[in-house]
């Protein structure tokens, strides 16, 4: 398999799409490792297994429907496998594969399989000390968008994915690309006032368009840097709300093709009126709860070039 990703929009080929079925007795609150699952566990409001299986099956015919290629990792019985997007993630013709939190290490064996279709040389360890998540990778023409935190903090929230060292590695890694690292607000527990990864404030979509919550950024001149490249006509702000909804977290098949969650009605009309996207509605509610969207239960491995 050739490797192609170098944007979150051009049109798709081939995606790998997590798993739902066998993911697990529901975590005590002390194992949850992002604040929409605390917050859903703390209510009592954890998704059903049978929820699940049917929003990630909508997804699956709505890639299928525009001839997307979709792969599934192996099942690994009582395993969480739904955000393939954390376990690794496509830059140009090479798959890095993240180095996650200790306690989702069994998820990567399962994806076997599909590394095996792939040369070896194209598929980059990290070293252990080098943290990455796919969520806090955000491609765009030239650029790789990484969330991270300020190094003090990376070890007192689970919610701090990606690390300083990951991100001077990128740039070792990738010198032909303009790597701008930006620091997210991070809170454990309440997931109306934290970022999990920079995915869930901040991606771009259609062809110049960008979907942002600017209150997402540690530092507001990362907020002006993203208005300034992308042009304020071409930004659609979102609300706390909305941010807390995941409405930044949606997924494209191709510039005019996108995914949202069927809940997004302010989103669905700007996409349709401003870009003139084909937009595909499906719900997706119940695995919001678990700290993901769509484009987190997505790894994409080919796009045309564009």
């Amino acid at each position: 398999m050739i490797l192609n990703v170098n944007n979150e929009t051009s049109r798709l080929k081939t995606v790998v799409l997590g798993l739902p079925n066998s993911n697990g007795k529901t975590p005590a609150l002390s194992e949850t490792f992002d604040a929409k699952s605390y917050e859903a566990v703390q209510k009592n409001d954890y998704p059903q297994e049978t929820d699940i299986i049917k929003e990630m099956n909508a997804f699956e015919q709505v890639l299928k429907k525009h001839g997307v290629e979709v792969l599934r990792p192996e099942l690994k019985t009582d395993c969480n496998q739904i955000f393939a997007r954390d376990i690794a993630f496509c830059i140009g013709d090479r798959l890095i594969v993240a180095n996650t939190v200790e306690e989702r290490k069994e998820e990567l064996e399962p994806y076997g399989k599909i590394f095996s279709q792939i040369a070896d040389e194209k598929i980059h360890r990290l070293s252990p000390e080098m943290h990455i998540e796919g969520g806090d990778v955000v491609l765009y023409q030239d650029f790789i968008f990484v969330g991270t935190c300020k190094d003090a903090d990376f070890d007192r929230f689970k919610t701090a994915r990606t690390n300083k060292q990951a991100i001077h590695h990128l740039k070792e890694q990738f010198p032909q690309k303009n790597i701008v690292p930006f620091e997210l607000i991070k809170n454990d527990t309440d997931p109306r006032n934290g970022i999990l990864h920079l995915d869930c404030t901040f991606m771009p979509v259609c062809t110049n368009k960008v979907i942002v919550y600017k209150n997402g950024f540690q530092n507001e001149k990362d907020y002006h840097f993203i208005v300034e490249l992308f042009g304020k006509e071409n930004v659609f702000e979102v609300s706390q709300a909305e941010m807390y909804f995941m409405n930044p977290n949606i997924f494209s098949i191709a510039p005019d093709i996108v995914v949202i969650e069927q809940n997004f009605t302010r989103l669905g009309d700007f996409l349709e009126n401003e870009c003139g996207a084909t937009v595909e509605k499906i719900p997706y509610y119940e695995i919001s709860k678990m700290g993901g969207l769509l484009r987190c239960s997505t790894m994409p491995l080919v796009r045309e070039k564009g």
